[in-house]
């Protein structure tokens, strides 16, 4: 296995591929990173030699964040919208979408499972019922 910036790739992918399981590296900069790199697309990873892996390895550390770095900036940027209570902070400390969705009838991934409010479903209405007018007999 190939291990590029604290990851291993899979040996079986093509090289355009398997750098795509890199975080913050999608299709688009995998072309600018290989075509910098000069190393065929087409090639398997376990394809690359020493040479090939240290080339991707230089243009990936040179022109793009990645992996915990990203990460480590992404959470501060949301930080930052948390502590100076900008809405889109607000929606992010609460659960919600950030970028203008509708919750109304979708939102489901965000917000969680459903929570009914104000209403009772009809098998827990009829358990509180039961065990409202069931009384133990007084001896």
């Amino acid at each position: 296995m190939a291990r590029i910036v604290g990851l291993d790739l899979p040996d079986h992918k093509r090289v355009d591929i398997a750098l795509t399981y890199i975080y913050g590296i999608g299709r688009s900069n995998v072309r600018v990173i290989l075509e910098k790199s000069s190393v065929a697309a087409t090639k398997r990873v376990k394809e690359l030699t020493e040479d090939e892996i240290g080339r991707i390895q230089k243009a990936i550390e040179s022109s793009f964040k990645v992996e915990g770095d990203l990460k480590g900036e992404i959470s501060e940027n949301i930080k930052r919208l948390r502590e100076i209570g900008s809405y889109r902070g607000i929606r992010h400390i609460r659960g919600l979408p950030v970028r203008g969705q509708r919750t109304r009838s979708n939102a489901r991934t965000k917000r969680g499972k459903r929570k009914t409010v104000g209403a009772l479903r009809k098998e827990t209405r009829a358990k509180l019922e039961t065990g409202a007018t069931a009384q133990p007999a007084a001896k």
